[in-house]
């Protein structure tokens, strides 16, 4: 009979790859499109204010959320490992530790979080009723920060337990309820900002519980799976190696949301509510356009993970032969894509203004162009995190973002202008890039995956 479901230790073909980063690619899919979806209905039925304000604080929800995370790529990174070593009663432990920790953190962060919405969004530069719109949406995601990092959390360890397509369809169903709920919210009840915040915090009600109930009710089952939550292993070497494990995820998602911040100062001071509208829109679609990289690179660390641990060298360096050629292809596709469409999805958001879409369509033509680097940046500093070296992927990820593209964006529009401001995530990647594959030869011999 032919073995339908595809196990962590297993030999990956092009076929078996596709098939195992599908449902994670998916997921990141609609994760993007529901994010849209919150754009779309302010940006239209609430106004430029409002959508301005959703993009200028969305990046401080995102920093703190940033530890989930954190705790679950750096989490199945370890856990696989252990797995791959064959010690499943600690790795079960080690899980069920950082779920708990993990629950911790996302109250005190939620808690920190509300007590200074108010200064970081005039610290931002909003102003009148841009900073009620900011301290709206934001609280009520601090509010239910929990469920916003445990969602992230679980994105990663449904894939370290053998169950990718649990987490596709998850999401999906997430993604649903949230657009639904927008409409209902935002378009009949006319909510504004808030309608949008309460529907996104449904699907992160959602896309949290039910992988937490899957863990806490599959202990019960007979046979039992690789994964559940029960007694806690508490080592605290081992959440120093989970924290310095997806440390890279936790600085770059901060790093994006930093960026982001730097992207909206420039952009207020050099093209007002309109620059700072047409980033958001540019946003929304690059973390389209980067779903596959994304998803793929997720779903592929604690694969690395456990073929690291059971140090079968051969196939870590067919995986990353395959994955390499795999994400160069797609790179250059959805560049094509985005430069095609570019006029078409900016009249999505923006086509009852047109001077505003004409900003966007040309921003979009060059912003894109990233995606062309983008990909080897991401599967690259998943691959450290995978080889639990925290400290390369970490640089990797800090160096694209807060080094090399803030940089830009504060240098470049001082030169060219505002065509900097768009030029400069095309820079600072391309930087990022010629790092990320000098690190690539020089870590070869320790961990032999070329």
């Amino acid at each position: 009979m032919k073995k339908d479901i595809i196990e962590l230790s297993d030999h990956f073909d092009y076929k078996r790859l596709l098939r195992f980063t599908g449902p994670s690619i998916t997921m990141m899919l609609f994760l993007s499109v529901y994010g849209v979806v919150d754009g779309l209905m302010v940006s239209n039925y609430v106004g430029t204010v409002p959508f301005a304000a959703l993009n200028l604080i969305w990046p401080y929800v995102a920093i703190i959320g940033a530890l989930g995370h954190m705790f679950g790529t750096g989490g199945s990174a370890l856990v696989a490992k252990i797995m791959g070593e064959g010690d499943l009663k600690k790795a079960r432990g080690i899980f069920s530790f950082l779920v708990y920790t993990t629950l911790v953190v996302s109250i005190a962060g939620g808690i920190l979080g509300l007590v200074f919405v108010r200064p970081v969004a005039i610290f931002l530069g909003a102003e009148g009723e841009m900073i009620e719109e900011c301290v709206t949406y934001a609280s009520i995601l601090l509010y239910l920060l929990p469920t916003y990092m445990f969602q992230v959390f679980f994105q990663s360890f449904l894939v370290t337990a053998e169950k990718p397509k649990w987490g596709m369809w998850i999401t999906i169903l997430a993604g649903v309820t949230n657009a639904v709920l927008d409409y209902v919210f935002i378009a009949l009840f006319g909510w504004g900002l808030a309608g949008a915040a309460w529907a996104s915090g449904a699907g992160m009600v959602i896309a949290s519980v039910i992988p937490f109930m899957y863990f806490i009710g599959v202990r019960r089952k007979t046979a039992r799976p690789k994964l559940y939550l029960g007694k806690p292993y508490i080592d605290i070497n081992a959440l120093w190696k989970v924290c310095s494990n997806g440390v890279s995820e936790f600085i770059m998602n901060i790093s994006i949301s930093i960026v982001s911040m730097v992207y909206m100062y420039q952009l207020i001071r050099w093209s007002g509510e309109n620059g700072v509208s047409a980033y958001g829109i540019l946003m929304y679609f690059a973390f389209i356009f980067c779903s596959f990289f994304i998803g793929y690179s997720l779903s592929m660390v604690p694969v690395i993970g456990y073929h690291y641990g059971a140090k079968n060298t051969e196939e870590l360096k067919s995986i990353f032969r395959k994955s390499i050629k795999l994400i160069l292809t797609i790179s250059i596709v959805v560049v094509i894509l985005a430069q095609i469409f570019a006029e078409e999805l900016a009249y999505i958001f923006v086509g009852y203004d047109p001077e505003l879409h004409k900003l966007t369509t040309h921003a979009l033509r060059i912003y894109m162009l990233f995606l062309l680097v983008a990909g080897v940046n991401n599967f690259s500093s998943a691959l450290f995190t995978a080889l639990n070296n925290g400290p390369i992927s970490a640089l990797i990820a800090m160096s694209r973002t807060v080094i090399f593209e803030a940089g830009s964006v504060m240098i470049l529009p001082l030169i060219f202008g505002m065509e900097g401001i768009w030029w400069s995530v095309v820079v600072g990647e391309s930087i990022a890039c010629c790092l990320a594959i000098i690190l690539l030869r020089i870590y070869k011999d320790k961990y032999q995956y070329i």
